[in-house]
């Protein structure tokens, strides 16, 4: 039996025994790997880009250059970006959100228990849930900007695109969506690709960002 090609990780946080602690956890795991490190924003950039992970823990907090500068050009500068973690002290920094709309797929609590950790990394690699729903939607309550009157997208969303984008607000897969819906996972799977295009974003994590700020769905 060919055994699964392991999820490849980076580790990128300027605190040595925090690495070190991320690296044990995850090496634990036959469907992990940890295949760098980096302790600046700076050298975490250029790692990805040698290494090409498919998941990035980026520490939000770092010299030189910050997570979020490390995000926004990881994310630029690859066709086919890894999926990035950013990993946090404070549940409610602002650092974290603005990660977030920076285009990082979700964020992780340093305090989090080894089980989180791994699942968090597995999730985010599939791409099809939302980290952390309620997390999210507390961030957006705190830290969304107010806007004078909603960005245009929102009239261009169909009643089923908005539909499959407050179930995508609610953590739910494109299977969980497509049985809620009664529908198939092929027509979830197109309605969230429209979904990306309208309201401009990469992921689903910034969809929903978006539609927060946009007061499409309602933050508090």
């Amino acid at each position: 039996m060919t055994r699964p090609v392991p999820l490849r990780v980076v580790l990128a946080d300027d605190e040595r025994m925090v690495r070190s602690a991320l690296r044990t956890i995850l090496s634990a795991e036959p469907d992990l790997e940890v295949v760098g490190e980096a302790a600046t924003g700076a050298e975490a950039v250029a790692v990805v880009r040698e290494l090409r992970p498919d998941v990035v823990l980026m520490d939000v907090r770092m010299p030189e250059v910050d997570g979020i500068r490390a995000t926004e050009q990881i994310l630029a500068g690859l066709p086919e970006p890894p999926r990035i973690i950013v990993v946090t002290t404070f549940e409610n920094d602002s650092y974290v959100y603005d990660a977030l709309r920076a285009g990082a797929a979700g964020f992780l609590l340093k305090r989090a228990d080894a089980d989180a950790l791994v699942q968090a990394v597995r999730l985010v690699a599939g791409s099809d849930s939302l980290l952390f729903p309620a997390a999210v939607r507390t961030l957006a309550t705190e830290h969304a900007r107010a806007r004078p009157a909603p960005p245009a997208w929102v009239a261009k969303l169909t009643a089923r695109e908005g539909e499959v984008l407050r179930h995508m607000a609610q953590g739910l897969t494109n299977a969980e969506i497509a049985r809620r819906m009664e529908v198939g996972p092929a027509t979830v799977k197109s309605h969230v690709a429209a979904i990306l295009a309208k309201t401009g974003t990469r992921d689903r994590t910034q969809a929903v960002i978006a539609a927060y700020e946009a007061g499409f769905l309602n933050a508090g």
